[in-house]
């Protein structure tokens, strides 16, 4: 098997308004060239919205491959969802339905990719912001996991919205993956809560992870990037 050699982040752009309130799309699309990530997880994305699609435009703008699912969809305002964006060739895309009722409708994208040779399964989501929802949605997802035997690495990145560090998704997240380190994310400006996630099993890939705490980055959402590295062990 070829060996894996990649650069991982997830960001919530927060539709594109900055801690200024100003949409500006251009910071966003700028903070992602910062990166120089491989695989972008992206939350609370602009899908279809009548005039502007969010997901098109950092799609062109870093020159990346790119899938996306929306969550919500909007008849007058448009789609909005997770999207994964990506430079290595995109072999499956699948949906994990993570809808409570009651709530807002929240899934999961299921993406294989051949980075060079190596596969990798990525699951990229958006957690919910009400305890019980997010049990039942950390249980969906592990069960997904389990559910689809796939020889590859699997990576989970997202905004899971987990404030409680003893709480049972988290629990259960880092029993399934193991624990992994979990930089300050949330609020953009002065970081306090590690709102935003990225998993790796086998852990024995995962060999950095680290907020992207840029003056840039500060400003063009309420969250920071998350960046991991993964390299195949040995």
């Amino acid at each position: 098997m070829a060996q894996l050699r990649v650069t991982v982040a997830s960001y919530n752009i927060h539709i594109g308004i900055g801690r200024d309130g100003q949409f500006a799309p251009q910071r966003i699309a700028s903070v992602l060239q910062e990166l120089h990530a491989d695989i972008i997880a992206l939350q609370e994305v602009q899908l279809g919205s009548p005039g502007f699609n969010m997901f098109e435009y950092l799609r062109t703008g870093t020159g990346l491959r790119g899938v996306a699912r929306p969550t919500l969809v909007h008849p007058i305002h448009g789609d909005y969802g997770n999207a994964l964006l990506t430079r290595h060739r995109v072999k499956t895309v699948q949906t994990v339905d993570l809808a409570v009722a009651g709530h807002e409708p929240r899934s999961a994208l299921d993406v294989i990719l051949d980075c060079d040779g190596a596969p990798l399964r990525v699951l990229a989501t958006h957690l919910g912001l009400h305890p019980g929802e997010r049990r039942t949605q950390v249980r969906r997802l592990l069960d997904a996991i389990d559910a689809t035997a796939v020889d590859a690495p699997t990576v989970l990145a997202g905004d899971v919205n987990e404030w409680f560090l003893w709480g049972r998704p988290l629990r259960w997240l880092h029993e399934h993956f193991s624990a992994t380190p979990a930089p300050r994310t949330f609020p953009a400006g002065r970081p306090m809560f590690a709102l935003d996630r990225i998993w790796v099993r086998p852990r024995s890939y995962l060999r950095e992870v680290r907020a992207h705490a840029s003056d840039l980055s500060r400003l063009a959402s309420d969250h920071l990037p998350i960046v991991a590295q993964l390299r195949s062990p040995g």
